[in-house]
């Protein structure tokens, strides 16, 4: 078990929130309190970086989406970075990769090439 640990840096642009571990039933309303916390400003942007997600189940997408609504609803932005493979395909079979904007993180792609 890969506890989940997180990490907030303030940067010009908005919020960035390191997510780490796994993202589960136990885990994901943690997640979902820190982020409906953060202050956001109109043009912020919220961004979540994945790069050292191990697991993430449907709790865990529900939380990036409570993550949007509150980005939404400060009329900010929100930006998955560096998705692992298999929350990636998660989000293209639900469609949310048409709802929340996607970027590589340096060793990632978010390409349809990425699904093999």
């Amino acid at each position: 078990m890969n506890p989940l640990t997180t990490t907030v840096q303030h940067t010009e642009t908005g919020p960035l929130l390191r997510i780490a571990g796994e993202l589960d039933y136990g885990s994901a309303p943690e997640l979902r309190r820190l982020v409906t916390s953060l202050a956001l400003e109109p043009g912020q942007r919220l961004v979540l970086d994945l790069a050292h997600l191990s697991f993430c189940d449907s709790s865990g997408i529900t939380a990036f989406i409570v993550a949007r609504n509150h980005a939404t609803a400060h009329q900010a932005d929100i930006t998955l970075l560096a998705v692992p493979g298999p929350v990636l395909r998660v989000l293209r079979v639900t469609g949310l990769d048409q709802v929340f904007s996607l970027a590589p993180g340096p060793d990632t792609r978010t390409d349809r090439a990425a699904d093999g």
